[in-house]
């Protein structure tokens, strides 16, 4: 994990090397073999409750596929593209409207024709979403990954170890009062230890619970 966390900033592009994989290693494995075209099958689906990772990973496979000069294209909210390009990803798929339906349904026939590969996320397994039948049934033709949130042992070790490559010591009751007043996402969680490590310099003093309480006790803070 330390190795990982090393490349890890709040507002650092998402890519496969800042991603905490946790219970996600066989999902994350999948998703850079079918970036390098390495998987049969042109489409995966992705599926978990907000803050499990989904964006982050469709991000890393646009990146990682432009790194390698393959044409990708992210898309949220249902602005499609008529033509499949080399690599899609179009993430909320809940999201979609209508039409949008159809043309992801047309696009994922023209990705199962070999133009393309996508790979799509949303927030329940293919069957249980609330879309067009044939296109459920579609996106139940892919690979499917459903995406396990960081427990909060590993959250604390993420901080944890981002702590230590800022110098700094973060307890484990610290930790523990982020987990359940801060946002839980990885990346807010970050963020927040970011600004109390620079708090706690302002300050000069050692990162503590109280000092955690007062640094969330300012204006704009949770």
């Amino acid at each position: 994990m330390q190795q990982l966390i090393l490349d890890i900033r709040p507002d650092a592009p998402p890519r496969f090397a800042n991603f905490l994989p946790g219970q996600n290693a066989e999902a994350v494995d999948a998703l850079v073999h079918f970036v390098a075209g390495a998987v049969a099958e042109p489409l995966i689906y992705l599926w978990g409750e907000s803050g499990s990772g989904k964006s982050h990973l469709l991000k890393a496979c646009v990146q990682a596929a432009q790194e390698q000069g393959i044409a990708a294209h992210y898309c949220a909210g249902g602005a499609l593209p008529e033509a499949l390009p080399a690599l899609l990803a179009v993430d909320d798929v809940d999201a979609l409207g209508p039409e949008a339906q159809v043309g992801l349904f047309n696009l994922i026939n023209q990705a199962r024709e070999g133009a393309g590969r996508i790979v799509v996320a949303g927030s329940l397994p293919p069957a249980r979403l609330a879309l067009r039948p044939d296109l459920t049934t579609r996106l139940g033709w892919g690979l499917v990954f459903a995406l396990k949130p960081l427990s909060d042992l590993e959250r604390t070790g993420a901080l944890q170890s981002r702590a230590a490559v800022r110098g700094m010591r973060l307890p484990d009751e610290v930790a523990s009062y982020m987990l359940n007043h801060c946002r839980r996402d990885l990346p807010g969680l970050l963020a927040t230890l970011d600004a109390l490590d620079l708090f706690s310099l302002s300050r000069k003093r050692a990162v503590t619970l109280p000092l955690l309480r007062e640094f969330l006790q300012q204006p704009g803070r949770n």
